[in-house]
């Protein structure tokens, strides 16, 4: 299943994050960079739902995909976070905060799939409630400018991602409240 359409669409993202990066690196003014990165960003954002659907819908869902779709999102965010940090668009401890959640999260999920009990961690609700916020987030912040002639694009993406921290957090003591009992029970 490492080539079906679902997944190749998750390849793509992954693949189509350097082109996100190298836009800043182009002889553009900062506005077209910022459109051109904030117009990727998005059209890749959007193939995460359209994997997951055409994984449905064509009944081609498989344990690589499962296993590819979630690191492509976060390589993904984490790529755009490193940009937006390097941009002074976001700060470090908001970049930390969140590539580490994404870290410690995968390791306990790897951790908790050796000593069999992958479900009590499964996804939920908060962390896809994280992941859509981040999502929205990203691009604003991307954008750096006035949207529409009136959306304030940073204010936004700033409140949005300061929002995405407050779930990252919530999303991560969620998790670990899960484990903990696993955990604890494995070592007897």
């Amino acid at each position: 299943m490492f080539l079906t359409l679902p997944t190749l669409f998750t390849w793509a993202r992954i693949l189509a994050i350097p082109l996100i990066v190298g836009v800043f690196y182009l002889d553009l003014s900062s506005e077209h960079k910022n459109i051109f990165a904030t117009a990727l960003f998005v059209l890749v954002a959007l193939t995460d739902w359209l994997d997951g659907y055409l994984a449905r819908k064509l009944n081609q869902t498989s344990a690589f995909g499962a296993f590819l779709d979630p690191v492509a999102d976060k390589i993904l965010v984490c790529a755009a976070l490193l940009v937006l940090l390097e941009l002074g668009r976001v700060n470090a401890l908001v970049a930390l905060v969140i590539i580490g959640r994404e870290i410690a999260i995968s390791a306990l999920r790897e951790w908790m799939a050796q000593i069999g009990a992958s479900g009590s961690v499964a996804v939920h609700m908060v962390g896809k409630l994280k992941t859509m916020v981040q999502m929205i987030a990203i691009p604003f912040l991307l954008y750096d400018g006035l949207l529409f002639g009136v959306i304030r694009t940073s204010l936004w993406g700033t409140w949005l991602i300061y929002a995405a921290v407050v779930l990252t957090i919530w999303s991560m003591v969620y998790y670990l409240q899960k484990a903990v009992p696993e955990i604890r029970a494995k070592a007897r």
